[in-house]
């Protein structure tokens, strides 16, 4: 096993790739980082720093075990920040968002409810888009998301919010007459795709490659918002399936909601990243499920399989 000291020095001076700077940065002598480095060499049998007088370069044995050493570190912090976090209490800051304005009453009324429980915890809010959703949780601008399931590798749950799947189509198009559809029409009209960034699972869920008989769904022009992609649907570029709340939130002119009969409803909840379950997060997620009418509904371990 390596030494905390070891794990440091070697991570930093692969970052670094200087030893004075190696050495200022964790204060130690150059010699001592020195020392460290060529322990570990001669206990592994393989150089991991090229060194010369002007320039020190990473061996790729070296860059393999600072690439290997990177996710136990984190994942030693993050298990030293749950324990402070059990012993403190639910104290500090937890910042909270929410993707699609529906979801934001439920979020005020959870943030109001962990607020009267936990006085001594900040809750700060905001919005998050397609784009960023997933990179907000990944790099901890955003410890909890209220958004729709599946979400892929994220932990998740209870369930907050249930609501119809309907099929936003423009004013004029043969389907906006009927009073519901079955997904099999979705193998008859191109639809209108989520932007790049968002997960595979999700797409499945929303913008699927079959219907269930097995019929290919041509695809439509994608969008990066989702207001962008209600526009190509009222221009007349494809159709989109999307919950029933569109028709409250996002009333159009120019767009209809048609009602889908024959799909399962979509769900939202909260979702967080599983290496963030921390004291704070898991006090909101009760406090959400409480606040939603769902007292003593448990999170659920992760949401691989069932979005963003």
């Amino acid at each position: 096993m390596l030494e905390r000291l070891e794990v440091e020095v070697l991570l930093a001076l692969a970052e670094e790739l200087h030893f004075g700077r190696t050495a200022e940065r964790l204060h130690l002598t150059t010699g001592r980082v020195s020392q460290v480095v060529k322990k570990v060499e001669r206990r592994i049998g393989a150089p991991l720093f090229e060194r010369t007088s002007r320039s020190v370069r990473i061996t790729p044995v070296g860059r393999q075990l600072a690439a290997d050493l990177v996710p136990v570190v984190e994942a030693m912090a993050a298990a030293l920040r749950r324990a402070e976090d059990a012993g403190r209490g639910v104290t500090g800051v937890l910042r909270v968002a929410f993707l699609g304005e529906w979801t934001a009453p439920v979020l005020l009324k959870a943030v109001a409810l962990f607020g009267e429980r936990h006085p001594e915890c900040r809750v700060d809010v905001r919005e998050v888009q397609l784009s960023d959703s997933r990179a907000s949780l990944v790099d901890g601008s955003v410890d909890v998301l209220i958004a729709s399931y599946p979400f892929d590798g994220m932990a998740c749950g209870p369930v907050l919010l249930t609501e119809q799947r309907v099929l936003a189509v423009p004013v004029g198009h043969p389907l906006a007459v009927e009073r519901s559809v079955s997904v099999e029409v979705l193998a008859d009209h191109p639809v209108v795709q989520y932007p790049a960034v968002t997960s595979a699972a999700f797409k499945r869920d929303r913008t699927p490659d079959h219907t269930p008989s097995g019929r290919p769904v041509p695809k439509g022009p994608a969008g990066g918002t989702f207001s962008e992609m209600l526009s190509l649907v009222a221009m007349g570029r494809g159709v989109l399936p999307v919950g029933e709340h569109s028709r409250r939130y996002y009333p159009r002119p120019d767009v209809v909601y048609v009602p889908i009969h024959d799909a399962p409803p979509i769900e939202r909840g909260p979702i967080w990243r599983e290496g963030n379950s921390t004291a704070r997060v898991l006090a909101f997620v009760r406090a959400a499920a409480d606040a939603a009418g769902g007292r003593g509904a448990d999170p659920a371990p992760s949401c691989v399989g069932t979005a963003e």
